[in-house]
């Protein structure tokens, strides 16, 4: 698919508070505008379509029809998400789909499939794999400043403040459960922090008095001998949330603060050679940090210390690693805190977005597309499985039989 003369038209799937966000965070991106919003609630397409100047429609099948339309945006609640990104695919439209990219593995395998025939580009909001944090921390696993992972270790306690116990995000009809609603993000980093999918997943639900899972743990074996925890708990007042992910790589660790992370520090241990390389980060900030359309605020920092015969000279061995490595960094990646998250979530999503438009004009694969949804979703499902029955699953693969 191309573009008409006056860039891409954007339809809106899902009026509510998420796709009103997706559109302030994109609705800026060159030669991108706004021409439909669809809800079955039209007083809300209503309110949202004035802000653009756009039609007003109550269901996907009427967007996907719009002539004009080239990428549609979908918004409403997970149950919803593969049946309309196929028909969209299957009208030839780019298609960006908030997560999960569905309920069940089948649907995501429909949907993969899908976007394999389809000329359409499609993308899941696998908001982190766009964020700068954690696209350091694989430029230098890359530059082999940092060895493989070999733990990830994820601590999510996020708020039930909002959630009354008829909220759709407790039924799993709707939402999936907390594995697969929320817990697609960090399965999905961890696959891409890591270079590969999980062997085996367990997992553990723990359930209120009136049996709603409100606390899940996933713990999933990757090749090579790494293992990833995730544990999610939903009980806490909004002021009292906390995230942290702790990153083993042997010789150094790496703790990211924040679901979407704006602060890491890493701790290194390294060679004079390492250290002259670990010193020069901060002068090459703004090429470490660049992610194509997002768009830093200007205050971004990396900083590096080290301190030189920290340790011993004499060979230090650990997993049958054997390295002379005397002296210690002490690295910060700063986004401005916490108080720069809403920049940092916006404008990762205007990375996600602008990575679409990319692959459309251009061809290629968007760093969170199908397969990455398909993979992650696959994970969380499996997680369910175990915790429900109590035995490890393993993954032989993440597209089932019939799906590839």
């Amino acid at each position: 698919m191309t573009s008409g003369p006056t860039g891409h038209g954007v339809a809106l799937v899902g009026c509510g508070a998420f796709g009103t966000f997706v559109l302030d965070a994109i609705r800026d991106i060159p030669s991108l505008r706004v021409v439909a919003c669809a809800d079955a609630d039209r007083r809300r397409a209503d309110a949202l379509a004035g802000r653009y100047g756009a039609a007003v429609h109550t269901n996907v099948r009427d967007v996907i029809a719009l002539p004009d339309v080239d990428v549609v945006v979908l918004a409403t609640p997970p149950a919803a998400h593969a049946d309309a990104a196929v028909a969209a695919l299957r009208a030839g439209k780019h298609v960006f789909c908030e997560k999960p990219m569905a309920l069940t593995v089948e649907d995501a395998a429909r949907v993969e499939a899908e976007s394999r025939r389809s000329r359409g580009v499609f993308t899941v909001d696998h908001v982190l794999r766009y964020n700068p944090v954690l696209r350091l921390l694989q430029r230098l696993r890359q530059e082999e400043l940092l060895d493989p992972l070999r733990r990830f270790a994820l601590e999510n306690d996020a708020s039930d403040e909002d959630l009354g116990p008829d909220h759709w995000f407790w039924d799993p009809a709707h939402s999936g459960g907390i594995h697969v609603e929320h817990g697609v993000h960090f399965f999905d980093t961890a696959n891409a922090l890591m270079g590969g999918d999980p062997l085996e997943v367990q997992g553990t639900e723990v359930r209120r008095e009136d049996g709603t899972v409100d606390i899940v743990v996933a713990t999933a074996t990757h090749p090579g001998g790494a293992v990833a925890t995730h544990s999610h708990s939903f009980t806490h007042a909004h002021r009292a949330e906390r995230q942290l992910m702790r990153l083993d790589y042997g010789f150094a660790e790496a703790r990211v603060t924040g679901w979407i992370p704006t602060y890491a520090t890493v701790t290194a241990w390294t060679d004079e050679a390492g250290a002259a390389r670990w010193e020069e980060l901060p002068a090459r900030t703004a090429e470490l940090l660049a992610v194509p359309g997002l768009r830093p605020h200007g205050q971004e920092r990396i900083t590096v210390s080290v301190a030189r015969d920290a340790g011993s000279a004499q060979p230090a061995r650990g997993r049958g690693i054997t390295r002379s490595v005397p002296h210690r960094v002490d690295c910060v990646i700063d986004l401005g805190g916490e108080d720069r998250k809403p920049h940092v979530y916006a404008e990762s999503v205007r990375a996600a977005m602008t990575d679409l438009l990319h692959c459309a004009a251009h061809g290629g694969t968007p760093q969170a597309d199908a397969r990455a949804g398909l993979t992650a979703l696959a994970v969380a499902r499996a997680a369910t499985r175990s915790a429900q029955s109590g035995r490890t699953v393993a993954l032989t693969t993440a597209v089932p039989a019939g799906g590839a």
